[in-house]
């Protein structure tokens, strides 16, 4: 079952869970999003597909606004387990939280460049107004780091301005000149291209290894409920393992649950499966968590060697769980 944010905030306090779901039949959790994207299709395979129901386990997908409510929910006990990108977690994980990351849903920047008519390669960005949902995420540290290594630095050759709403509300930026570029991720980069817009580049092309969604638990949560995010976890490898081995299926779930058309909904799985965005067996890219760190220590300006990725990173459950499926 889907729930949208004003259901959901009518029962939040009942979902204050103070007693272990190990103890019932099928436990009930509750998964945060913060984006219903083709990125994100894993989590809707698992519910919509049934593989969470075949480990026994009733998951209500809950769609949350961005990463600080979805913090915020699993810290409250509101979510048993979260999803998005990693920077989040980490930095909570430092303020004392007791977050693992257990697995990765996206392992790469699967983000494309585009830009207004007039401009046709990076250096006709120079003095651009780029289109951005925040001045610290891990997709716009990563922009600046591309457009860095082309030899365009921020704050001297462009600017960044905040656009709420998401890529829908940046394209119709750009369409009205209000913008000259933003980033969007695939395959919405071919719906700009329909549109007339540019495609300079991919952010990959720049920042190759980098973990953009990952899934997220309490610790106390995980090691009391050790069964129940074992299977949780066999879940959502199934759900990743049937999106890479059943293509036209897949593409069909993808236009009719993402509405995309399907030229798109397949032009994003050939993507995300034949990069590997989307993790076959359900890992965290230990490399790419290392500029996710290396992000995080640039935002607070913190001191000292970088932490190691196992700091944040408890894969214990996910082996288990792939030990029951066996590896692919």
């Amino acid at each position: 079952m889907f729930f949208h944010l004003g259901s959901f905030i009518a029962f939040w306090v009942s979902l204050l869970l103070t007693v272990s779901v190990a103890a019932q039949d099928r436990p009930k959790l509750f998964l945060g999003a913060s984006s219903k994207t083709l990125g994100y299709s894993p989590l809707w395979v698992g519910t919509k597909k049934g593989f969470f129901e075949q480990q026994g386990l009733d998951v209500q997908l809950v769609l949350l606004r961005g990463m600080p409510m979805t913090v915020q929910a699993l810290s409250a006990g509101s979510l048993h387990i979260g999803s998005g990108g990693a920077e989040p977690y980490i930095d909570a994980s430092e303020r004392g939280l007791d977050f693992i990351l257990t697995g990765g849903v996206i392992n790469g920047t699967a983000q494309f460049i585009i830009a207004a008519k007039h401009i046709k390669s990076y250096e006709d960005l120079r003095g651009a107004t780029f289109g951005t949902a925040s001045l610290t995420g891990g997709t716009i540290t990563v922009l600046r780091e591309a457009l860095k290594l082309k030899g365009l630095e921020y704050p001297r050759d462009y600017k960044l301005l905040i656009i709420a709403g998401g890529s829908a509300t940046n394209l119709a930026a750009l369409q009205s000149g209000q913008i000259g570029a933003t980033t969007v991720a695939v395959p919405l980069n071919l719906a700009a291209e329909e549109a007339g817009f540019n495609i300079i580049g991919k952010l990959s092309d720049g920042v190759p290894y980098f973990q953009t969604n990952v899934i997220a638990m309490r610790r106390s949560w995980a090691e009391k409920n050790r069964p129940v995010a074992v299977r949780f976890m066999r879940a959502m490898v199934q759900s990743l393992r049937w999106l890479h081995e059943n293509r036209e299926a897949a593409v069909d779930f993808l236009a009719k649950e993402m509405q995309l058309k399907p030229p798109h909904a397949r032009a994003g799985w050939e993507f995300y499966t034949q990069n590997r965005f989307w993790p076959p067996d359900g890992e965290v890219t230990m490399e790419g968590l290392k500029y996710n760190i290396r992000i995080y220590a640039e935002q607070t300006g913190a001191k000292g060697p970088l932490p190691e990725p196992a700091k944040y990173v408890d894969q214990s459950y996910l082996s288990e769980a792939v030990t029951g499926l066996g590896k692919r």
